[in-house]
């Protein structure tokens, strides 16, 4: 197997000798150069380096989102027509997803970060990245190191597709919040079980209900690292139930005020 993997080295090496650029970020080849197998094109050394920092890809992501801002006409709302492939319904099926957000099966929810360049209507085309608004440049740097200019056949940058899959799974990343944390638990500060489960620390239905005046690049905290937690399994349970008290009292006194207040109009 050593001597098998040292020859797809080799030959993975002498392939991404022949392709690299002049100009390439000396990061992202040292990274390439120390992983058990060496990426045999500049992209993938691209893609591995941003999958192995997650962190750094968040941080990112954020930070050219804070440079682009959202559009002047742009709120974050929830209808079936800014879902991505959204297909067509009925007028009523419309207005009870614009109620009712994420009753309708590929509907966008609270739980999906706020993208206001993957809408169509704000979608600013190739070139541009759909997370942060930003130009893409080649092999999905953010940076033009080439001179080039935008790259006309990408529409993400690199660190981004990291960073988005971060928010909308990060189950998939408790090993590194678990190095981020010393492997101790958020909540009680004991050591992390195996069953330990990742957790918003600001839960996002409060995200939506409370914050959602913030501005664009401030909401992504709550989906991105600042706001993720690693806790042990029966803390997690403790604090959803605690959570889904506060939330059943919350609607029940809306709606109490809701069916009071046409009582006090007729008055």
């Amino acid at each position: 197997m050593s001597e098998w993997r040292d020859i797809r080295n080799r030959q993975a090496l002498a392939r991404l000798n022949r392709a690299l650029p002049e100009a390439f970020p000396r990061p992202v080849l040292t990274h390439a150069l120390r992983r058990a197998f060496t990426p045999p094109m500049p992209r993938l050394a691209v893609d591995s380096y941003w999958r192995a920092h997650p962190v750094r890809a968040d941080r990112l992501a954020r930070a050219l989102a804070a440079l682009s801002g959202a559009p002047a006409e742009w709120r974050w709302h929830f209808t079936d027509e800014d879902a991505p492939c959204a297909g067509r319904k009925s007028d009523q099926s419309r207005r009870k997803s614009a109620r009712l957000p994420g009753i309708l099966r590929g509907a966008p929810t609270f739980r999906t970060p706020p993208a206001p360049y993957r809408e169509r209507r704000f979608a600013l085309g190739p070139g541009y990245c759909c997370v942060c608004g930003q130009p893409v440049y080649r092999f999905g740097w953010h940076v033009d190191l080439w001179g080039r200019g935008p790259n006309s056949n990408a529409v993400w940058h690199a660190a981004c597709v990291v960073a988005w899959d971060l928010w909308t799974a990060p189950s998939d990343y408790a090993g590194v919040l678990r190095r981020l944390q010393e492997r101790r638990c958020a909540l009680g500060g004991g050591r992390l079980w195996k069953t330990a489960e990742v957790d918003h620390r600001v839960p996002l239905f409060r995200v939506w209900r409370e914050h959602r005046a913030l501005e664009w690049p401030l909401l992504l905290r709550f989906w991105g690292v600042p706001n993720l937690q690693v806790i042990n399994r029966d803390r997690h349970v403790d604090k959803c139930a605690a959570e889904a008290r506060q939330r059943a009292h919350d609607t029940a006194t809306g709606l109490r005020l809701n069916t009071a207040s046409p009582r006090r109009d007729a008055r």
